[in-house]
């Protein structure tokens, strides 16, 4: 059997530019991307910790140390300027992985800058 587990977490980024002509995806600095082990392209699911929006759309790279976070396309319509996300990802495990399944955290200020990188144990997900 498989389980669907949180793979990596952006926590409370501030979207710094929302797109609504752009033919979708979110722009993520690649900083944040490398930390998180986000690839691009790979799917993302958005969480508006402002205005309770979720939305699944898929990374693409902004400028490395940019602090960039643009929610484009029709998922603009879910995030404005300001507001802050928890951008985060899934993986599927068997269960033999999950003894070792160990998420990336990443923590950010209010620039978007990287304060802090953990790996999550089960107690901390709880």
């Amino acid at each position: 059997m498989q389980r669907s587990m949180l793979k990596s977490k952006i926590h409370r980024v501030t979207t710094t530019h929302s797109e609504l002509n752009y033919e979708g995806s979110c722009a993520i600095d690649e900083d944040l991307l490398e930390a998180a082990n986000i690839l691009e392209f790979e799917e993302i699911e958005i969480w508006n910790v402002t205005n309770g929006a979720r939305l699944a759309t898929y990374a693409i790279k902004a400028a490395r140390g940019s602090g960039i976070i643009s929610v484009n396309g029709s998922a603009a319509r879910q995030a404005q300027v300001g507001d802050l996300l928890i951008i985060a990802t899934f993986a599927r495990y068997e269960e033999a992985e999950l003894k070792q399944h160990s998420p990336s955290l990443v923590f950010v200020n209010e620039a978007n800058r990287i304060v802090s990188v953990k790996s999550a144990t089960p107690t901390q997900l709880a």
